[in-house]
């Protein structure tokens, strides 16, 4: 995959977990709230300020998820964002530790 391949797809990536937030928000399913800076976006759980930070990595081509259980490395299968070690996917995975982590 070329550089930029790979940034389009990271910005595609971002931008749908930013959205996916924001609509646990507004659907009032999660009390979060989501800021941008580049490569890096950042969720605050307002309840209990706890942060998760995804960002991409190009000189890897990897998606990045730090969050209160740990960081999770994910590259691109031609489909999916998949976890280098697990091979789960980044929005499965986001989905079930924003549930334990926005409690």
């Amino acid at each position: 995959m070329t550089e930029s391949d790979f940034l389009a797809l990271a910005e595609s990536c971002l931008s749908q977990v930013e959205e996916m937030f924001e609509a646990a928000y507004e659907n009032d399913e999660l009390d979060v709230e989501c800021s941008r800076s580049g490569n890096v976006l950042t969720i605050e759980f307002v309840n209990n300020g706890s942060k998760m930070i995804v960002n991409s990595q190009a000189p890897m081509q990897e998606m990045w998820l730090a969050a209160r259980s740990g960081g999770f490395h994910y590259r691109y299968d031609g489909q999916h964002w998949v976890n280098t070690r697990d091979q789960s996917e980044l929005f499965a995975t986001l989905q079930r530790l924003a549930q334990e982590q926005g409690r």
